[in-house]
């Protein structure tokens, strides 16, 4: 069930937009920022709340690479896995992070630390190999680097 703080910012946001529909990425991204992630019972609440279809949100949210539909860690690592970071070596990026945390892309540290995750592109073409965590984008990033970075995020 949606809080009423929740309602409120969708309202707010809904507001803006002359279509209901319109408003949908934003109120999954409220949800989002509320609760770490959006579940289908959630999901069916918000669809309900802007009066659209279930299914016109699952594919909404499936289609933009940041809105989660399962839980995720405090911290979120998007690697971006588009060509120009790929010919920057992001696969060696990848593969530090993975050994580092002990994880592959889709999954999150036994302790909920981190989450890693690729992205076909974080817009940082001139930053390659460039990841974002928290939204906050850290560019040209190399293994020996990791340790610096990962640390920000406690």
């Amino acid at each position: 069930m949606l809080t009423d703080a929740e309602k409120r910012r969708i309202d707010e946001v809904r507001a803006l937009y002359e279509t209901q529909s319109a408003a949908s990425v934003e109120a999954l991204r409220i949800v989002q920022d509320a609760r770490g992630w959006v579940s289908d019972e959630t999901l069916r609440d918000v669809a309900v709340h802007l009066d659209v279809s279930p299914a016109y949100l699952e594919g909404l949210a499936t289609f933009y690479s940041m809105i989660f539909r399962r839980p995720v860690g405090r911290h979120v690592i998007m690697v971006c896995d588009s060509i120009c970071c790929w010919m920057d070596r992001s696969e060696r990026l990848i593969a530090a992070l993975s050994e580092r945390l002990g994880i592959g892309l889709g999954e999150t540290t036994e302790d909920d630390r981190f989450t890693l995750l690729p992205v076909v592109c974080l817009g940082a073409c001139d930053q390659a190999p460039a990841m974002l965590i928290d939204w906050q984008l850290h560019g040209n990033v190399d293994a020996e680097d990791l340790s610096t970075v990962l640390s920000l995020y406690p």
